[in-house]
C-alpha cells in the first residue's frame, strides 16, 4: 500500500516538473528573441548613403481615375419609315465612313420624289406662261413662291430617298445590329422580330471608332481649377505595360458625386495616338501634367532636414573620409522623391542621405551565432541539456 501511494506521488510530481520545464523553455525563447531584436542591447544601426545634386524636368500633376471609351460611338437609325429590305453588316465588321449598313423599301418614297419633280415642272411652266402673257407683278410673285415651294418639296423627297439607305457616319467597328429584314423601321424605332413596338434598344446599328479612344475621368473639386483644355495627360491603363499619352479635351463645369459622396468634375482626355491595345470599359489611372519645368536643380528629398525655420542638408566635403558640412538651403516644389533647390547647392554637389538598416550591428550577429552554436552543442539550450535537468531529450527528465 505504501509503495502504491509513493508511485502516485511520483506520478503527480512529473507534470509539475514538465510545466516548470516548459516555462523555462518559453523564457529562454523570449530571451533569445529579444537578443535577436536588440542584438545584445546595442542601439539600432543607422546607415547613410549619398546623392548627387542634379538638374531634371520637374512636373506637377493632378491625379484622377477614369475609364477608357471609344472616341466616337454612333447610334444610327432610319430617319424615314419603311420595311427593312436589306441588312448589309454584322457585329464585329469594320466599316468606312459613308458605307451602307441597311436599306428599307423606297417604292413609296420614290413615287413621292417623282410627284415632287412633276410639281416643280408645272410651277416653272406656269410662271413662264405668265411672264409671256405679261401678267401682273402680284401674279408673278405668286408664281415665284410656288416655284420655291416645289423646289423645297423636291429636296425633301430626294433626302427621303437617300435616307432609305442607312450609312455609317464614321469609320469604325459595328458593335450591335438591332434590326432585321422584314422589320418596319422609321424615325429611330422598329417593330418586328428584332425590335419592340416602342423602339427601345432596337432599330439602331451601333458603330464605334477603331483605334481612337478617350478616357472619361473624374477630378476632385480641390484640383479642378488647375486643369484646362490642352494639358498633357499620362495614362496608366489596366493591361497595358507602357504609358499611354493624351490631352485634356473637355473639362466639365458641373460637379458630380462619386461613390464616396465627394464632389468631382468630369474630364475627358483624348488619347493622342492610334492604338490597338485599348478596349472600351478598361480602367485607367490618370496624371494630368499641370506644370512642367526643365533644368530644375533638385536633390533627393530624404537628404533635406528642417529644424524650426531652417532647412539644411549634410554636404559631403571630403569623399574619402566622408566628412560632411551642414549647409543651409532654400527649397521650392517637390515632385515624387525630388525636391527643388533654389539656393545653397550647385549641380554636382554630393549630399548625405540618412538611412536605417534595422536593429543591432555586427556584434549582435556574432553573439547570436554563438548562442545558436552553443544550443546545438548542448542539445538545444545554453548550459547543457534541457530546462529542469532532463537529459534524455524530454523536459523533466523523461526519455523518448
Amino acid at each position: 500500500m505504501k509503495r502504491k501511494l509513493l508511485r502516485r506521488v511520483r506520478g503527480l510530481r512529473r507534470p509539475r516538473r514538465l510545466v516548470l520545464s516548459l516555462v523555462a523553455l518559453v523564457v529562454v525563447a523570449g530571451v533569445a528573441g529579444g537578443w535577436l531584436l536588440l542584438r545584445g542591447g546595442e542601439p539600432a544601426a543607422a546607415t547613410t548613403t549619398t546623392a548627387t545634386v542634379q538638374t531634371q524636368t520637374l512636373k506637377q500633376t493632378v491625379t484622377a481615375s477614369g475609364t477608357v471609351a471609344a472616341a466616337t460611338t454612333a447610334e444610327l437609325s432610319f430617319d424615314v419609315s419603311g420595311t427593312v429590305t436589306a441588312v448589309y453588316v454584322e457585329p464585329g465588321e469594320k466599316v468606312k465612313k459613308g458605307q451602307r449598313l441597311a436599306a428599307i423599301d423606297d417604292d413609296v418614297l420614290q413615287a413621292e420624289l417623282d410627284a415632287a419633280e412633276s410639281s416643280l415642272t408645272a410651277a416653272r411652266t406656269a410662271r413662264s406662261q405668265d411672264v409671256a402673257d405679261d401678267a401682273s407683278e402680284v401674279q408673278l410673285a405668286a408664281d415665284d413662291a410656288a416655284v420655291l415651294a416645289a423646289e423645297s418639296k423636291l429636296a425633301q423627297a430626294q433626302d427621303a430617298v437617300d435616307d432609305a439607305v442607312l450609312r455609317s457616319t464614321t469609320k469604325g467597328t459595328v458593335t450591335d445590329v438591332g434590326l432585321e429584314v422584314g422589320d418596319t423601321a422609321g424615325s429611330g424605332s422598329v417593330t418586328g422580330s428584332a425590335g419592340s413596338a416602342d423602339g427601345s434598344d432596337s432599330g439602331t446599328i451601333t458603330v464605334v471608332s477603331t483605334g481612337e479612344f478617350v478616357v472619361d475621368a473624374s477630378v476632385a473639386s480641390a484640383d479642378i481649377e488647375k486643369v484646362s483644355v490642352g494639358l498633357q495627360a499620362e495614362l496608366s491603363v489596366s493591361g497595358v505595360d507602357e504609358t499611354v499619352y493624351g490631352t485634356v479635351e473637355e473639362v466639365g463645369l458641373v460637379a458630380e458625386t462619386d461613390s464616396t459622396g465627394a464632389a468631382v468634375f468630369p474630364v475627358t482626355i483624348q488619347v493622342t495616338d492610334q492604338r490597338d491595345d485599348l478596349f472600351g470599359g478598361t480602367s485607367a489611372d490618370v496624371a494630368i501634367v499641370v506644370s512642367q519645368r526643365a533644368d530644375v536643380l533638385t536633390v533627393d528629398s530624404r537628404a533635406i532636414t528642417t529644424e524650426g525655420d531652417k532647412t539644411y542638408v549634410e554636404k559631403v566635403t571630403d569623399s574619402k573620409t566622408g566628412t560632411t558640412e551642414r549647409t543651409e538651403v532654400e527649397v521650392g516644389e517637390t515632385s515624387g522623391m525630388a525636391t527643388e533647390i533654389t539656393s545653397g547647392l550647385s549641380e554636382g554637389d554630393v549630399v548625405e542621405v540618412a538611412g536605417f538598416a534595422g536593429p543591432g550591428g555586427t556584434g549582435g550577429d556574432q553573439k547570436m551565432q554563438q548562442l545558436r552554436e552553443q544550443m546545438q552543442q548542448n542539445g538545444g539550450f545554453p548550459g547543457g541539456g534541457f530546462p529542469g535537468g532532463g537529459t534524455g531529450g524530454l523536459p523533466g527528465g523523461g526519455s523518448r
